[in-house]
């Protein structure tokens, strides 16, 4: 469990949430998810707003929580790929869970807001 292993948790969920939470990493397992082996480029550019020494940083965690496997190739210029893992890949079906609860919370959202806001100028 790498960074996480000197860490005491209360219970299993805390856990869950350390090894994917943050603002990066539910982004990088979705990408390397839905859209399969990538390279550190290739990530670099489907997340623009992250920094390059933050995608390292997160990459590293998540490695080292045996969530996503890094391969170098031997050749030069050095090639290196990331892919998820078999745990990694089991955490695919909550990533598709948030993401549909994400939706449909948004959409119920806007819809009590555009409710709302008609209801203020039948009221006027």
């Amino acid at each position: 469990m790498g960074h996480l292993y000197e860490k005491t948790f209360n219970c299993e969920k805390e856990l869950t949430l350390s090894v994917i939470g943050g603002k990066w990493k539910m982004l990088i397992l979705w990408y390397l998810g839905k859209e399969g082996t990538k390279r550190f480029g290739e990530l670099k550019s489907l997340i623009p707003d992250i920094t390059q020494r933050m995608l390292v940083s997160q990459l590293r965690e998540l490695e080292e929580d045996l969530i996503v496997h890094r391969e170098v190739y031997p050749v030069v210029p050095p090639k290196v790929e990331y892919s998820l893992t078999e745990l990694g890949q089991s955490l695919m079906p909550i990533l598709v869970s948030m993401y549909d609860w994400g939706k449909n919370y948004m959409e119920l959202v806007a819809k009590e807001k555009v409710e709302i806001k008609d209801l203020t100028l039948q009221n006027k």
